[in-house]
């Protein structure tokens, strides 16, 4: 290439989303690689991804609860800094009757063991799990909500203008996945009518008893 005067093509750094903070005390891993939950409100998983746009980059938050995938928190940002996905825990708070026991796992980035991040994680009695950096299997439910995300949402119907326009997408993605996509490890309905389903068996079963 060099004698023929050609040169490769530079592609940019992609952003990076985990970034350990080696600084902060971190929780153990409690969920092992076992994405399962017999009921909602036991274990919630989070992660974020990026969304490049014609003006700089949108970072995007997911809180899932595990017994139906749904997506039960989330929040957009022009900054990856540690208030935003808090945002995001926030919303899943305040939208579920929380049970005790919830565990909610992450990886190590320096937002999810933020000192706020697990106040907030304390102060709602939420036990902390985190998975170790760079292994996408330890928390690869997760990743598979982002995945889904950029293939349903962010590759097809690219190029990004602005933060407005990703987060406007998201939302509607959002309502969309927990309402109407049917995912085939909860049997092809969608989370919403999971958990919907879940309910109604309870309410029947304790009437029987």
């Amino acid at each position: 290439m060099k004698d023929m005067e050609i040169e490769g093509v530079i592609r940019g750094k992609k952003p990076r989303t985990t970034i350990p903070d080696k600084s902060q005390p971190c929780p153990l891993d409690k969920v092992n690689r076992q994405f399962k939950a017999p009921v909602p409100n036991v274990l919630w998983v989070s992660d974020f991804t990026y969304v490049a746009t014609w003006q700089g980059v949108v970072y995007v938050a997911f809180v899932i609860d595990v017994f139906a995938r749904r997506i039960v928190g989330w929040r957009a940002s022009t900054s990856a800094h540690a208030g935003f996905v808090q945002d995001a825990l926030e919303q899943a708070v305040h939208q579920r009757e929380q049970a005790n026991g919830l565990v909610h796992h992450s990886n190590r980035g320096s937002q999810y063991l933020s000192i706020r991040y697990a106040e907030r994680l304390a102060e709602t009695r939420i036990e902390p799990s985190v998975g170790s950096v760079e292994d996408s299997y330890n928390y690869a439910l997760a990743e598979t909500i982002d995945g889904l995300f950029k293939a349903e949402v962010i590759h097809r119907r690219g190029p990004w203008r602005s933060f407005d326009a990703v987060e406007y997408a998201t939302l509607e993605w959002v309502d969309w996945f927990n309402n109407c996509r049917l995912l085939e490890p909860i049997g092809n309905i969608p989370p919403v009518e999971a958990e919907a389903n879940f309910y109604t068996a309870l309410e029947r079963s304790d009437m029987a008893a």
